[in-house]
């Protein structure tokens, strides 16, 4: 079979590898798409994703959609769509017994976080634990499909939030995340949802998407404490401090997108003055049951998807994800 392996950083090739086989337990797929996520970016770029350094060759990729090919058990049949919840969950410690995606020990598709590598879905053949198995509809486009995890980790970040019924809402930065969070607060019933972001290109996915106004933050900035809730999901410093200014008093912000592990300048005054809520969010637990059947039930998701590129063509579709005004999420085509 052939699969993706990044060697070092910009080194990324389409080789030959030997064939898997799935054990007692497991599953093995036919891999249709796989989305290119901020992570893999920062494997292939940059040689590590934060603290995580590749040290041999990692196959990219956690979002995706595929066929099963072989399933021993026989209780899935040959062809049946399906996506992949990606983490196996660690130990449990006390006080976060009912929040497995923080135990400590696990790991996840496409990561260098351990060693062996946990190798990803950028593959013609990928091995699964037939636990992490999710039937996708037949009325949802394996194109669409591979949207379930990133869309969970923004239905996780509401989740966050709170109840955000009949709130106004804010969303900083219109990237995929950014794109998905807005459609999560409208499907979780907030009043409204406003985008900022410092392209034009993606504020317009935003709209396509339900968002009521987009702010172009070069010419614009959004109301000062106007906001119930607002996500935070550019990964840029002063992207957070605008947040700060924006949300309302006794207000809620999520911080979603990895910020650098560094010294950053955020000015967070307004944070006590107005006694501001500022929460973490780190992947999802289930929320991908409710990704999957929210994306049978819309078109609009297609919008957050702009390339299909074959895998490769992996150096062409790795350079056009990285660039904001012409692409949202990128699909590897296996």
């Amino acid at each position: 079979m052939k699969q993706l392996a990044i060697h070092a950083a910009e080194d990324i090739r389409w080789e030959d590898a030997a064939e898997v086989e799935p054990g007692p337990d497991q599953v093995r797929l036919r891999v249709r798409y796989v989305g290119i996520c901020g992570s893999d970016l920062h494997y292939y770029f940059h040689g590590a994703n934060g603290a995580f350094v590749i040290t041999e060759p990692l196959t990219p990729g956690h979002e995706l959609s595929a066929v099963v090919d072989l399933d021993p058990s026989g209780e899935y049949a040959p062809g049946t769509p399906v996506t992949v919840h990606p983490a196996r969950y660690g130990t449990s410690r006390p006080g976060i017994e009912d929040r497995p995606h923080l135990w400590p020990g696990g790991d996840y598709l496409g990561s260098a976080s351990v060693t062996p590598h946990k190798q990803g879905a950028a593959a013609e053949h990928l091995v699964v634990e037939r636990s992490t198995l999710r039937r996708l509809p037949e009325s949802l486009p394996l194109e669409r499909g591979a949207l379930a995890e990133p869309f969970a980790v923004a239905l996780h970040a509401v989740t966050i939030a709170g109840d955000v019924t009949g709130k106004t809402c804010l969303v900083l930065g219109a990237g995929p995340i950014g794109l998905l969070a807005v459609a999560a607060l409208l499907h979780r019933g907030a009043a409204s949802v406003d985008v900022t972001d410092v392209r034009p290109e993606p504020l317009e996915r935003a709209a396509a998407l339900g968002a009521e106004r987009t702010i172009l933050v070069t010419e614009d900035s959004p109301e000062t404490s106007a906001y119930d809730v607002v996500l935070e999901c550019s990964a840029a410093p002063v992207s957070l401090s605008s947040g700060v200014q924006a949300v309302r008093p006794a207000g809620i912000i999520v911080q979603v997108a990895i910020l650098p592990d560094a010294e950053i300048p955020v000015n967070l005054a307004a944070l006590v003055a107005k006694e501001v809520q500022l929460r973490g969010t780190q992947r999802f637990d289930t929320e991908i049951d409710e990704a999957i059947e929210l994306l049978a039930e819309d078109a609009r998701f297609d919008a957050v998807i702009t390339q299909t590129i074959p895998a490769a063509e992996a150096v062409t579709a790795f350079d056009t994800a990285r660039d904001a005004s012409r692409s949202a999420k990128v699909l590897l085509e296996l």
